[in-house]
């Protein structure tokens, strides 16, 4: 199982935008093209709780309160276990999922989500999960550099932030009498 992904999956939910059911299907990748299919208005809700829960676990995480963090994930582990099982259609195609067969999309792609994080976590540290420090932003991410330096999201975000500071330095400047 590659476990990086499933931890992924917990980012994208956390920076998805959940105003309605079109922006959760939004959220599905076309592997997951049956869960797009298959959620529901019932699902909406599932998701937004958690949602926040997942974004609390990043906060905490930047703020040094791992305790806190690894009491939400477990609670979290709780609420949406990991039952693995094989799954497939051909000797070719023998792949894990995370729940029992016939479990709502919400539980399938929960416990993946959870599951990747807390082992992202035990693995890494709770010092790897970042906030984006363009305050326009707030998008969570996984920190994978090499020195647990990364500050921003994305490029979009740095190269953004960074431009803003050079003027508002450059207007400074041009404001302070010589």
């Amino acid at each position: 199982m590659n476990f990086d992904a499933y931890a992924r999956t917990a980012v994208e939910l956390v920076n998805a935008g959940l105003a309605d059911l079109d922006g959760l299907r939004a959220l599905f990748s076309e592997e997951q093209a049956w869960m797009r299919d298959e959620v529901g208005e019932k699902d909406l809700g599932v998701f937004r709780r958690a949602q926040r829960r997942l974004r609390d676990v990043f906060e905490y995480g930047t703020t040094g309160r791992d305790a806190d963090a690894v009491t939400e994930l477990n609670a979290l582990l709780e609420a949406y276990p990991v039952q693995p099982r094989i799954s497939g259609h051909d000797a070719s195609d023998w792949h894990m999922h995370v729940t029992s067969r016939g479990a709502s999309v919400s539980a399938e792609y929960l416990a993946g989500a959870v599951w990747g994080l807390s082992v992202w976590l035990c693995e890494y540290g709770s010092a790897r999960f970042g906030i984006c420090a363009d305050e326009r932003c707030g998008n969570v991410y996984l920190d994978t550099s090499s020195n647990n330096c990364r500050r921003f999201c994305s490029e979009r975000c740095a190269t953004r932030s960074h431009v803003a500071a050079h003027r508002a330095r450059k207007r400074a400047a041009t404001l302070t009498p010589a």
